[in-house]
């Protein structure tokens, strides 16, 4: 049985990943060194990491259930976003598709609907994962995302269902898949389609327009753990077909230490209960 109740100084890395095949305690000598020189390598050339298998078989039934136990009281939300995912840009043509809004549906829990003492929770703000991640994309620093409602979300994608092209928000994103589809709903993305400077607007218009032949498309298995650059590579998810849900936590990272969401993209992605959130917020400081 997995052992939960660990405190505070057991790094839950430590009981969930399978260590034996991704050796990320010690990332300076023998084996880990040379397992992160792969992804290192792999990172630089693709774009993107991606490890099958991370979680081990016991830990990933427990994140499976814990996500199912969870979900239940989580809300449907219809999240309809241009693939920036703020305000359009009113000096582009009006038929530019990066004016038009994509939806998609999804079951999704905000970082603040995660309590503290689930191992997912427990798992993101592992400080061996995170400096894995840091290790991986050679960041100088790394943290992770301090915005209360987007740092962690585990998200389920219904039958039917499918994820809407976007960049994230923030540029390092991990996702680890807690549940697979039965078909469909594999992750599919353009690696650094942009930068700082500029877009690879003929890739990115391709892709808009439902031609797949530029990207990459992963059919992964549950407890796969994927790095890539989110805020860089457009990215979204495939149909999901069967009758089970495609169940997948979604961690950010920032090299900006405390920066958050703006209240207006928050509001895009999770709707009225953060809305309400905020507006209640802002009336109580209003009231001294």
């Amino acid at each position: 049985m997995l052992q939960t109740n660990l405190g505070t100084d057991t790094d839950m890395a430590l009981n969930l990943v399978d260590l034996s095949r991704y050796p990320i305690a010690d990332l300076e000598n023998g084996e880990g060194a040379e397992f992160l020189k792969t992804c290192q390598d792999h990172m630089e050339a693709h774009g993107w990491c991606n490890l099958d298998g991370f979680i081990h078989a016991d830990a990933l039934a427990a994140l499976e259930e814990e996500s199912s136990d969870l979900l239940p009281g989580a809300e449907v939300l219809t999240i309809k976003r241009n693939i920036y995912q703020g305000a359009i840009d009113p000096s582009l043509p009006e038929d530019d598709p990066r004016r038009r809004e994509y939806t998609h549906v999804a079951t999704q829990l905000a970082d603040d609907q995660l309590p503290s003492d689930t191992l997912i929770k427990q798992l993101y703000q592992s400080e061996i994962l995170t400096d894995f991640v840091r290790r991986v994309q050679k960041k100088p620093v790394l943290h992770r995302c301090a915005d209360e409602f987007q740092a962690l979300n585990v998200v389920a994608l219904h039958p039917g269902s499918w994820h809407a092209w976007h960049y994230d928000t923030t540029e390092c994103t991990v996702t680890l898949l807690l549940k697979a589809a039965e078909s469909g709903g594999d992750f599919a993305f353009l690696p650094n389609s942009r930068t700082d400077e500029s877009e690879d607007r003929d890739a990115v218009d391709r892709l808009l327009a439902g031609d797949m032949s530029h990207a990459q498309k992963f059919d992964r298995g549950a407890g796969t753990f994927t790095l890539f650059r989110g805020g860089y590579s457009l990215h979204g998810v495939t149909e999901v077909f069967g009758a089970t849900p495609r169940i997948t936590a979604i961690m950010t990272y920032d090299e900006q230490e405390g920066r958050v969401i703006s209240d207006d993209i928050n509001v895009r992605i999770y709707g009225k209960r953060v809305e309400k959130i905020l507006r209640d917020r802002k009336v109580a400081l209003a009231q001294g």
